[in-house]
């Protein structure tokens, strides 16, 4: 029998503290964003509880943690919203500014934009890139 050291990589979910790294996160980001005049109109009828919970399953997700997210799909939630490209920007600005402010490691901070970049075109509406 041969036992071999390789060290299962960590998710960067684990790697910035999982669960309660990730709550930390979507409080203060909502905090920010809730703070944003250009951006607070979008939530004006949303259920904040939820919402913040839905962001925090999506981002466990984005982060390498457990997949639990059951939710609408990216383009069948924000479609309706026709979001444009430069109030998805100030989101991820926004995000990428949180996660700084929280010391996340700037490769996972990195990761995460490119996420952000990959779904752009299911949140962004079509008429308003």
């Amino acid at each position: 029998m041969t036992v071999t050291n390789e060290a299962t990589p960590i998710s960067h979910y684990d790697r910035i503290g999982g669960a309660a790294a990730v709550k930390a996160a979507v409080e203060l980001f909502y905090d920010r964003v809730l703070a944003d005049r250009e951006l607070v109109g979008y939530f004006a009828d949303v259920d904040m509880v939820a919402q913040r919970r839905h962001l925090a399953l999506m981002l466990t997700v984005v982060l390498g943690g457990p997949d639990d997210y059951a939710g609408r799909g990216l383009a069948e939630a924000h479609q309706p919203l026709a979001i444009p490209g430069a109030h998805y920007a100030r989101v991820g600005e926004h995000l990428s500014a949180t996660l700084v402010e929280l010391g996340v490691p700037a490769e996972v901070i990195a990761d995460v934009q490119v996420v952000l970049g990959q779904v752009r075109g299911q949140i962004v509406s079509a008429g308003n890139a």
